[in-house]
């Protein structure tokens, strides 16, 4: 009786397996949003018709689950699971979003969230920081690109997950984490305690350096970038009262963001040409984008400063004004994050991040996994018998002395 209940229960399991991935493929191309900064309409329907023997099996093992496991798992989560670990295994970037989630990063690209400031991605298996934002707990505590996180609150990292770690990262404001990571040339582990905060990132930053050089700073590609960057520059200008000699775009420990801003960004000092394109399976997920005539600062010089918590949409803008040659890319090399994440909604509320193609710069060059190679590369330890403060003077130094010297 029991093993007949249990055929019973698996051919339901079958049924209801088939009618969730009909739906949640559904799902998927039901709605459309902009969270990639780029058009993300889905492309057509698969023509290959439902794996009936790995449904089988999926349906099988959940069987299995539900009767033998040692806990009452609901179903609700073991279907959560399933479908988190098949996005989360396609690459480091992909992740089923839960509604939450999906509520978060729509509140990201805003540059106003709650957490402690902090870009990581999955890199040969490893948790590892991107960039800490400017002004935000992680930056305040001194952490770095290039980090590895082994433990949080003490506890080991399931390196394998990233989504899992950045949900352990999350929490209510006034709470506090406990980060412990290993940095490359230093023999102990580092630990820092942080207090996760409400965050609004000031994404742009500007200042005369010099009285005649314009420094602009953009510390993370949000939806108001591109107008706090316009606002900059006629700032700038107002203040010197006369014409600069030349701009610094600071893009150090910039880890990204929207991608329609770091095309319009890149569109505001080309007059012309390719400013990234994109290669990927479906129509959408194939295009390019192209410069429009007018360049804000009328040819003036440009230094780009990068280093290797530069990344993604970073990446595009030095990639882009360097192969123009419209300004000279000065630091370390770069992050070399060169992939197109497209968030896709479902009907259920929540969402997919997918990744969808792999872009490349105006000359044809991949970014992922690559970078960027500045035309100047400058070592944190090579000061070049300047004297400053720290490290960060001497690549602002090194710009100037290349802007006179233009």
């Amino acid at each position: 009786m029991k093993n007949y209940a249990s055929m019973r229960s698996l051919a339901l399991m079958l049924a209801l397996l088939a009618s969730f991935f009909g739906g949640w493929l559904l799902g998927i191309r039901d709605g459309n949003v902009a969270m990639a900064g780029n058009d993300t309409t889905p492309g057509q329907y698969s023509d290959r018709t439902l794996p009936l023997h790995d449904i089988s099996l999926l349906a099988e093992v959940l069987e299995l689950v539900r009767v033998d496991y040692v806990d009452d798992i609901s179903d609700q989560m073991l279907f959560e699971n399933a479908v988190r670990g098949m996005v989360g295994g396609l690459d480091p970037h992909s992740a089923f979003l839960d509604v939450d989630e999906f509520r978060d990063i729509r509140i990201s690209t805003s540059g106003n969230y709650t957490g402690i400031g902090l870009e990581v991605s999955l890199e040969d298996d490893v948790i590892k920081v991107v960039a800490p934002i400017d002004d935000t707990p992680a930056a305040t505590a001194g952490l770095q690109a290039g980090d590895v996180i082994v433990m949080i609150d003490d506890k080991p990292l399931d390196q394998g997950d990233l989504q899992k770690t950045v949900r352990r990262l999350r929490g209510t404001p006034g709470t506090t984490v406990r980060l412990t990571v290993s940095r490359p040339g230093s023999n102990e582990l580092l630990s820092f305690d942080l207090e996760r905060k409400k965050i609004h990132v000031a994404s742009v930053k500007h200042e005369l350096v010099e009285d005649d050089i314009g420094y602009i700073r953009i510390t993370q590609f949000t939806d108001s970038t591109t107008k706090d960057v316009r606002s900059a520059i006629k700032s700038l200008k107002r203040a010197r009262r006369g014409s600069l000699r030349g701009f610094i775009i600071d893009l150090r420990n910039n880890p990204g963001g929207v991608l329609d801003a770091a095309v319009e960004i890149s569109d505001l000092f080309l007059n012309e040409g390719l400013i990234v394109g994109a290669d990927g399976r479906s129509y959408e997920s194939q295009f390019g984008m192209y410069a429009r005539d007018g360049d804000i600062l009328d040819g003036a010089p440009i230094v780009v400063l990068v280093n290797g918590g530069s990344a993604s949409a970073s990446e595009i803008v030095a990639g882009a004004l360097q192969d123009h040659q419209r300004a000279l890319v000065l630091g370390a090399q770069t992050f070399g994050k060169g992939s197109v994440q497209t968030v896709l909604p479902l009907t259920s509320g929540d969402a997919v991040k997918l990744t969808t193609s792999k872009y490349f710069t105006p000359s044809g060059d991949s970014i992922h996994g690559v970078g960027i190679t500045p035309d100047v590369e400058i070592k944190p330890d090579e000061t070049d018998g300047l004297i400053a403060e720290d490290d960060e003077d001497i690549f602002i130094e090194q710009a100037v002395k290349r802007l006179r010297a233009s």
